[in-house]
């Protein structure tokens, strides 16, 4: 990441600037490389893109808000379309798995996580995220129910709160290296549930 050269970047208001928002993303992603999430801060930030403290908090409210959207440009995570919701699923989250594991992305979000049990501005940037991203799964259940592979009644959101909580345990507890039978396993008991046959 290249350090801003251009010390007379202007903010417009409330309406993010696109040029001086992209620098100070730049800025961001540099500072989490440099200094790890520890040593992140807005002051850092705010001097290597050469932006005032009051215009990064005027676009992002909390270190944790742009911390969210600097982990946001850093995913890379390929949502499967195969035709079967129990191959949609499995990918994801081996997809997920993977990409937690071998970026610093896992250690960021998990920080994250953290910092939200004590800090009400991270709480809320976190549910905000998290609220997108179980629309984003839910599009996978949306599929299978217009192909007819689970009843009309499913509601999409639930079934990714399940998925997500499969997720965020393993992310949580350090064990992002699940191999994919296992979470095979766990789709299958999702999709097909537990109970036995005839109760």
């Amino acid at each position: 990441m290249n350090e801003i050269a251009d010390p007379a970047r202007r903010s417009i208001g409330a309406r993010r600037n696109p040029d001086s928002a992209e620098a100070i993303l730049e800025a961001a992603e540099a500072v989490l490389v440099e200094a790890g999430y520890a040593g992140f801060s807005i002051e850092a930030v705010a001097r290597r893109a050469r932006a005032g403290k009051p215009t990064i908090y005027r676009w992002w409210p909390s270190k944790a808000a742009l911390l969210l959207e600097v982990y946001q440009r850093q995913k890379r995570v390929d949502v499967p379309d195969t035709g079967s919701l129990e191959e949609d699923l499995v990918g994801f989250l081996v997809n997920l798995f993977a990409h937690w594991r071998e970026t610093s992305s896992g250690n960021v979000f998990r920080s994250l996580i953290a910092e939200a049990q004590s800090d009400e501005t991270a709480a809320a940037a976190l549910a905000g995220y998290a609220g997108g991203r179980r629309t984003h799964t839910g599009l996978i259940i949306e599929r299978a129910k217009a192909r007819g592979e689970i009843t009309s009644d499913i509601e999409p959101g639930a079934v990714a709160d399940l998925v997500a909580s499969y997720a965020w345990r393993h992310l949580l507890t350090n064990r992002l290296d699940e191999p994919e039978a296992a979470i095979r396993k766990m789709v299958r008991y999702l999709l097909q549930g537990i109970a036995a046959p005839g109760r």
